[in-house]
């Protein structure tokens, strides 16, 4: 079939039920990205949660975790290097963009407001838990939905970045 014959309301996800019948199992395809979406955003909300109520923005309880986990690896290992230059030195600045960053990112998330850049945000500081040693299967399955939300346009499906788009065309923040 020529592309150009198709209306352009078709080329493009709706929630509409006319198209869900016509495109079932992209509906269901895209439910379930953003289902996981929404889990991705609450788990770094809760993060977020987590490190306010304990005070990690302002206590060494961060540094404690760092040295802890220090004190398990391998001294030779690029974790090991990672803590010692990096983590164990810099942990109050580090929890702060940590706890701040978990807000930001799930909060947007939740809104889907520039849902790429701030997935791709999410992957950078999952990336980084594992370069600071806190690595566990999570890390792996997280970091595969942050792929998918920074190559689908979840926001355009759900969320404000497809009127932000329309807004700011030229803006690489609603993509």
């Amino acid at each position: 079939m020529n592309v150009a014959l198709v209306p352009q309301s078709d080329a493009r996800f709706h929630w509409s039920l006319d198209y869900v019948k016509r495109h079932p199992f992209q509906t269901v395809g895209i439910g379930l990205v953003l289902a996981m979406r929404y889990f991705f955003a609450v788990f770094f909300i809760y993060g977020f949660w987590h490190k306010l109520v304990r005070e990690w923005m302002w206590t060494d309880i961060m540094q404690q975790h760092f040295i802890d986990r220090y004190s398990e690896i391998d001294p030779l290992s690029f974790q090991a290097l990672y803590l010692q230059y990096f983590g164990i030195p810099f942990y109050l600045p580090i929890a702060w963009v940590v706890t701040i960053g978990e807000l930001i990112i799930g909060v947007a998330l939740v809104f889907g407001a520039a849902t790429r850049a701030n997935a791709a945000f999410g992957l950078f500081m999952l990336l980084n838990f594992a370069a600071g040693a806190f690595y566990n299967e999570w890390i792996v399955i997280l970091s595969a939905m942050a792929i998918l939300f920074i190559i689908f346009p979840t926001g355009h499906w759900l969320g404000v970045d497809k009127k932000l788009n329309e807004k700011y065309p030229h803006s690489i923040w609603f993509k």
